[in-house]
């Protein structure tokens, strides 16, 4: 007579562990089909925003035959520049010609990750916004080097979704079409440096009246900083500002 209430204790204590464990059960299975169906919902939404932007955006391939607008310049008899017009004062380097120095700094202060993304950078995105989060507005971009050429070349520079959405599937079709070098080869000579210049070679002789082979660590360093605010940063207008960002592109790249 004794034994039967332990038998039924045993019982229930069995029963309440076994719903226990349905409980548990159910509860991770419904997640797991609750994060499947959000990431279909997700993976949906991205092909309807990437089929929706993608529409009307201009061919990337027309830059296999791309001819910027470059200085024309005037010699006399004696061999002497007299002269120089242009509409964007820009001189055509090829990337093997550019040293290393002045694309190491690019990359420290642009885009580190630049050979190993795939146009968009996920990691820094995500980065950035954590940074605007915390600082209440926007200190920093997740944009990479691919991204600002397709800005540069087939977009406005105007402020809004809709062409963050278009610029970011540019540089995705930008690095289906063409190699890693060829991308920074088109981007080193065609981003704006400031003062009416575009392109590395320009700047150099803007800034330093030098070409970019005869350009030092800090002066590689004063032109890689540019690209991101030319006016702001500009030595002739700000030199502080100018000296403090070229310092953190040293330190970028020893870092780096």
């Amino acid at each position: 007579m004794k034994s039967k209430p332990k038998l039924r204790f045993k019982e229930e204590l069995k029963k309440k562990k076994k719903a226990k464990s349905s409980f548990w059960l159910t509860f991770f299975i419904s997640g797991f089909v609750l994060l499947i169906l959000a990431g279909l919902a997700a993976f949906a939404t991205a092909g309807y925003v990437f089929y929706k932007y993608s529409e009307d955006l201009p061919d990337v391939n027309t830059l296999k035959g791309y001819l910027p607008s470059t200085i024309t310049q005037i010699y006399s008899d004696q061999d002497e520049l007299i002269a120089e017009f242009y509409v964007e004062k820009r001189v055509i380097v090829p990337l093997e010609k550019i040293p290393l120095m002045l694309k190491q700094a690019t990359l420290a202060v642009e885009d580190s990750d630049f050979y190993e993304h795939f146009g968009i950078n996920i990691k820094a995105i995500l980065r950035a916004a954590l940074a605007n989060l915390r600082a209440g507005h926007v200190v920093e971009g997740g944009s990479t080097i691919t991204q600002q050429l397709s800005k540069t070349i087939f977009l406005s520079r105007a402020k809004s979704l809709e062409r963050k959405v278009r610029e970011a599937i540019l540089a995705i079709r930008l690095e289906q079409s063409f190699s890693k070098d060829e991308i920074f080869e088109l981007y080193l000579n065609q981003i704006y440096y400031g003062h009416g210049s575009y392109g590395v070679e320009a700047a150099a002789q803007t800034y330093f009246g030098k070409h970019i082979q005869d350009l030092s660590i800090e002066e590689c360093a004063m032109l890689a900083s540019l690209p991101k605010a030319p006016n702001y940063y500009s030595p002739y207008r700000n030199p502080q500002q100018a000296h403090d960002r070229k310092n953190h592109a040293v330190r970028r790249m020893a870092a780096l």
